[in-house]
């Protein structure tokens, strides 16, 4: 398929040029991709990146699951922040780049979605089936009775508890949450599991936290059973993503990456793209039919 195509109807305005989605098209056109999706797919949506042009990982350091379970300050710290911040994140909602995943899942195109993302807006356009690597952080899970409740729960319980903490929207953080002072947190009351009064966490998986074993296999189903693995928005600096992309590369299956910005994976693979997510993903549905 070529630029010069006389027959190829008008592309919208802002979308990426079509000489440089040849490649990402004509893999997509074998069907049956599997997508590793990452944090630059949402800053469409209003959720900064970690490490892209938005990244704030700088601005703090991420909890662990050992700092977490270690100790009530650092779960209140963590529960301050993140009730804080859950109003921005929650609003937030699918933009171009989810929409047209999810039309060239139904295409079949796509075969199959691994997000890393905890924000939960690949289900909310609609791919049900995408796999959540590190978890959803619209869930909360006790860590004594294993019970799963939903964060919209947990938050009105956190309101009741500590009323007029919110204050002016803050900046949000990748992981959902704010940066606070240290006085403001030391008021801040946590909420235990309303079945067994345990400790709750927020149903992701930490820093310093395996994603479990069960799920990491079927995800190396997913990418052994593909036509191509195609990643979208992610920088691959952590393994939990990079095995993938090893995986494919291993059993020489073509790996295509989007991303602004270099990543840890471009020596494997086949075609590197830096080019905005939403139109060039708008613009690859739309030259290949899917609607």
């Amino acid at each position: 398929m070529e630029a010069s195509d006389a027959s190829a109807p008008e592309r919208p305005a802002g979308s990426a040029e079509l000489a440089d989605l040849t490649g990402l098209v004509g893999t997509l056109e074998r069907r049956g991709a599997v997508v590793l999706s990452g944090a630059g797919l949402s800053t469409e949506s209003g959720i900064p990146d970690y490490r892209g042009a938005t990244g704030l990982r700088r601005t703090g350091t991420p909890m662990t699951y050992q700092e977490f379970t270690g100790g009530e300050a650092a779960r209140r710290r963590y529960w301050a922040r993140s009730h804080t911040g859950w109003p921005a994140f929650a609003r937030a909602r699918p933009n171009a780049g989810h929409r047209a995943v999810e039309l060239l899942r139904r295409s079949g195109h796509i075969g199959a979605v691994i997000t890393q993302n905890v924000d939960g807006l690949h289900h909310a356009a609609g791919t049900r089936g995408a796999v959540e690597l590190h978890g959803g952080l619209g869930r909360v899970v006790c860590l004594d009775c294993r019970r799963i409740s939903s964060r919209a729960e947990l938050d009105r319980r956190l309101e009741e508890l500590n009323r007029g903490f919110r204050g002016a929207d803050p900046v949000l953080r990748p992981d959902g949450d704010a940066l606070l002072p240290p006085a403001l947190v030391d008021g801040f009351r946590v909420a235990p599991c309303a079945d067994c009064g345990g400790v709750l966490k927020p149903d992701v998986v930490f820093f310093g936290e395996n994603v479990p074993a069960a799920r990491v296999e079927h995800c190396y189903d997913l990418v052994d059973a593909a036509g191509s693995l195609v990643v979208l928005g992610s920088s691959l600096t952590v393994l939990s993503g990079l095995r993938f992309v090893r995986r494919a590369a291993r059993a020489r299956l073509p790996v295509v990456i989007v991303n602004q910005g270099p990543t840890r994976g471009d020596d494997l693979a086949a075609l590197r793209l830096d080019l905005p997510l939403g139109p060039t993903l708008t613009e690859a549905a739309r030259l290949l039919g899917a609607h």
